[in-house]
């Protein structure tokens, strides 16, 4: 589907036909897609999944630059306003929720994954979750900031969320695992945690594929009518790099891994792909509160400098 729509920029085009229809034939191509894998030899799947790896890590990395510009519309949507008080209120309480949310997650934590002391690790991920939260929410609050609590408050969530899923992909060989622990009661939670990442998926992709020019240095001209309303070829390749997410999810991101029974993304290279992944999400959200303030800092300095020069160079 990449290669044949990367080029498409009319909608009058017959890629865009073939990109919005022939429904019955990408039916027929899907089945085969899915039946023809089983004949490769196992050097080509093992090529497959070293791909895979990669295109997951990138996908992960699309993901969180998705969700960070979700939180920054949606707290610019609800920003304080003289003229949308309601909405101000709103949001005001739905930052709360949100710290209030956080801050139990990481109790609950600490109640679940750190029965004794000797958990360390386990220690480590969650106080190093909520300095990070505590981090967010000060910048985010800094008068030379001043983004409000909103948009901390749902990074400070989605946080912890991963937080809480790294320690559960934990082997259950492991005294402090949460896989031994609920390891009778874990269906439940392995389907939750399964839908929650298509949810993932989902919003990734059609978010991070419609608005391809996030994703671009340089924007493009304004559209025409008969544009396309966004980048086809960009949109599939999200797609084929969420798939690859989803293989390692399947394999818990070893190629040499034996799935068994709700095991699905289960082992230490899963759990440290996820706080990885917590670490890169915070960062990159302190450096959309932070570079625009360095920004200005800098176009200050500079402008103050050419002044300066002005002024020395009149007699």
């Amino acid at each position: 589907m990449f290669l044949s729509t990367s080029r498409t920029r009319k909608l009058h085009e017959p890629r865009n036909v073939w990109h919005s229809s022939w429904w019955s034939l990408k039916f027929i191509v899907f089945i085969v897609s899915m039946l023809v894998p089983f004949f490769f030899p196992p050097a080509l799947i093992q090529l497959y999944g070293e791909v895979a790896r990669v295109g997951a890590g990138i996908f992960l990395l699309l993901q969180l630059v998705s969700v960070i510009q979700f939180i920054s519309w949606w707290n610019k949507y609800w920003m304080p306003d003289e003229k949308m008080k309601q909405i101000c209120s709103l949001g005001l309480f739905t930052s709360t929720i949100f710290y209030i949310a956080s801050f139990c997650g990481i109790g609950l934590m600490y109640f679940l994954y750190v029965p004794k002391l000797r958990c360390v690790l386990n220690i480590f991920f969650i106080s190093w979750t909520l300095i990070l939260l505590i981090v967010m929410m000060v910048v985010s609050l800094h008068s030379k900031v001043n983004r409000g609590l909103l948009s901390s408050g749902i990074m400070a969530s989605y946080v912890v969320f991963l937080c809480w899923s790294a320690i559960r992909s934990e082997p259950a060989t492991e005294k402090c695992s949460a896989q031994k622990q609920g390891s009778g009661n874990s269906d439940w939670i392995t389907i939750l945690s399964f839908l929650i990442a298509i949810c993932a998926v989902v919003m990734a992709t059609f978010s991070t594929g419609i608005d391809s020019q996030s994703f671009q240095f340089r924007k493009d001209e304004a559209k025409e009518e008969d544009d396309i309303p966004y980048k086809y070829g960009f949109f599939h390749i999200i797609f084929s790099l969420g798939a690859m997410y989803f293989a390692m999810l399947f394999i818990s991101w070893n190629l040499n891994n034996s799935a068994t029974k709700w095991s699905m993304d289960v082992g230490w290279t899963s759990t440290w792909v996820k706080i990885i992944n917590e670490w890169l999400a915070a960062s990159i959200y302190l450096w959309t509160l932070i570079s625009p303030v360095v920004r200005q800092a800098k176009v200050r300095n500079h402008e103050e400098g050419v002044q300066e020069a002005n002024g020395s160079a009149i007699p």
